[in-house]
C-alpha cells in the first residue's frame, strides 16, 4: 500500500509539473517581446507600408504565440496595426489615449506617452488585456513601446 501511495504521489507530481511547465512555456517572454519589437522597428524603417501590412497579417515573424506588434500614429494616437490579435481588431482607428483596462486604468495614456519619447527609448506599460486566441478575459500584460518615425509601436507579453 505504501508503495502505491508513493507511486501515485510521484505520478501526480510529474503530471502537475509538466502541466505547469507547459503553461509557462506557451506564451512569449519579455526577451522575445523585446526582440520582436526591435525587429519591427527595423521593418518600419525599411518600408513602413509593408511593415504595417505584415504586422496586421501576423506575417514575417510578427505573430508568435501570444506576441504580436501593435502600432499607432504618434500625432493623433490612432491605432493602425493590431489586427493579428482577434480580441483587438475593433481597435483599428481608435485613439490609443482612450484605452482603459477592465479595472479602469488608463493604460492607453501610458502607451501614448511612451510612444512620444525619443526613438530608441523603450517604455514598459503594465495593464490587463485579453490574450489573443485564448480567452477574452483580460489578464496581466506588459507591453514595451517605442517611437519609430511618426509611429509608436509595441509588443506585449503575458507574464
Amino acid at each position: 500500500m505504501r508503495t502505491f501511495v508513493i507511486a501515485a504521489a510521484a505520478v501526480a507530481a510529474l503530471t502537475l509539473s509538466s502541466t505547469t511547465f507547459g503553461q509557462q512555456q506557451s506564451g512569449g517572454t519579455a526577451d522575445e517581446a523585446k526582440a520582436m519589437l526591435v525587429k519591427a522597428v527595423a521593418a518600419v524603417k525599411a518600408d513602413k507600408v509593408k511593415a504595417l501590412d505584415m504586422f496586421n497579417k501576423g506575417e514575417g515573424g510578427f505573430k508568435d504565440r501570444d506576441l504580436y506588434v501593435f502600432c499607432a500614429n504618434t500625432g493623433d494616437g490612432k491605432i493602425v496595426a493590431v489586427l493579428s490579435n482577434p480580441n483587438a481588431k475593433q481597435l483599428i482607428g481608435t485613439d490609443t489615449r482612450s484605452l482603459k483596462d477592465s479595472t479602469g486604468k488608463a493604460f492607453g495614456e501610458e502607451l501614448y506617452a511612451g510612444e512620444q519619447k525619443p526613438e530608441g527609448q523603450f517604455t514598459e506599460v503594465t495593464y490587463l488585456f485579453p490574450r489573443p486566441g485564448v480567452d477574452p478575459t483580460p489578464v496581466k500584460k506588459v507591453s514595451l513601446v517605442t517611437r519609430v518615425g511618426d509611429l509608436g509601436c509595441g509588443v506585449g507579453y503575458y507574464p
